[in-house]
Order: C-alpha cells, then sequence, then structure tokens
C-alpha cells in the first residue's frame, strides 16, 4: 500500500481532493447541521438522551463559533488582533479601568493566558498596567490614548461585521434571539458544576 504524503490524510479509497473524491465527506465539520443531528440521532438512540437540549447547546455553540470565525477573519486578523485581545480591549474600553482578575473573569481566561495577552497589548501600546497604590499586588488595566483611538476606529467596523451576520433577521427576530440568549446565559449564570 503506498504512503501519503506528509501533511495529506488518505481515504481508504484515494487521497481527498483527488478526482472523485469529495473533501466534504471526510469533514464532519462541513455537514450541515441537520445532518450532524440525524446522524448522532441514530449513532445514539440506545442511549436515553435528551436530544432536543443537546441540539439546542450544540447549536449555540456553533452559532458561536461562526460569530467568532467571521469577526476575527474580517475586523480582527487584518489589524492583528486576536479575539482574546480583542475582548481585553473591550472590556478596558467600556469599563476604563479594572482589576485583572476582573478582565480575566469578563473575558473567560486564565490570570495566566491574561498576562500573556497583556504583555502583547502593553508591547503594542494599547493598554498599560497601573498598581494600585495601597496595595501593590493589585493591578488594574487602562487604555492608552493609542487603544482608545483603535477601539474607537475599530468598532464601527466590527458592528459592520456584527450586522453582517443577523443580516437573513428581520428586527423582530434579532430581539427575540437577544432575549432567548440572555435568558439562556442569566439562567446559568448561577448553575453550580455537578
Amino acid at each position: 500500500m503506498r504512503r501519503a504524503r506528509a501533511g495529506r490524510r488518505e481515504a481508504p479509497y484515494g487521497p481527498i481532493g483527488s478526482a472523485g473524491v469529495d473533501y466534504r465527506d471526510h469533514m464532519p465539520n462541513r455537514r450541515s447541521l441537520i445532518e450532524t443531528e440525524r446522524l448522532t440521532a441514530d449513532r445514539l438512540a440506545s442511549l436515553n438522551l435528551d436530544f432536543a437540549s443537546a441540539h439546542a447547546v450544540v447549536s449555540l455553540h456553533r452559532a458561536a463559533s461562526v460569530a467568532r470565525t467571521h469577526l476575527t477573519n474580517s475586523v480582527l486578523r487584518p489589524r492583528d488582533l486576536t479575539w482574546t485581545g480583542f475582548q481585553v480591549l473591550w472590556v478596558c474600553w467600556i469599563w476604563d479601568r479594572m482589576q485583572t482578575r476582573d478582565v480575566a473573569e469578563s473575558v473567560g481566561v486564565s490570570k495566566a493566558t491574561l498576562t500573556g495577552v497583556t504583555d502583547t497589548l502593553v508591547a503594542r501600546g494599547l493598554v498599560m498596567r497601573l498598581r494600585d497604590q495601597a496595595d501593590r499586588r493589585m493591578v488594574a488595566l487602562q487604555l492608552t490614548p493609542e487603544g482608545t483611538a483603535l477601539m474607537e476606529d475599530l468598532f464601527t467596523e466590527f458592528n459592520r461585521a456584527e450586522s453582517k451576520l443577523v443580516r437573513d433577521f428581520d428586527p423582530q427576530q434579532v430581539e427575540q434571539m437577544t432575549l432567548i440568549l440572555r435568558h439562556f446565559i442569566e439562567s446559568n449564570e448561577t448553575i453550580e458544576d455537578a
């Protein structure tokens, strides 16, 4: 049997991308949501599962992934920003100044991850660290004037990309989706891990 070249996956009947072999046949993330749900239900039919809940949460996850990928690729990457870097800038822009522990919690990253992201933003002159005079262990983050100018310039473009994501919905559907997602967030913010 011939070996696949490095970096190429080989299907049992030929390399993906070769004549007659459709790469979508080998990439689950290229399947439609309905196909995935149907396959999941068939594969797990013997288990006593709440498929409606599973489908709702998977759909929520995929929707968030689609939004994040679109916003990252269309707006952030051209400005040499990561998603997490943008979130740190956003939190500091909106709240003016925040303790690092609160920034990490708001962004949903560890303090160690925040340190690395902050180092990059500080090196770019977008964020500054401010030590608390009463407790030198406490550090706050605040945008520099350059960081503020970037966010003021960037966010109009970011919002246009957000609008593109919901372009196929009428205003009432967008409002209803927002209400449903807010209810989901609020009802699960205090849920305790089992």
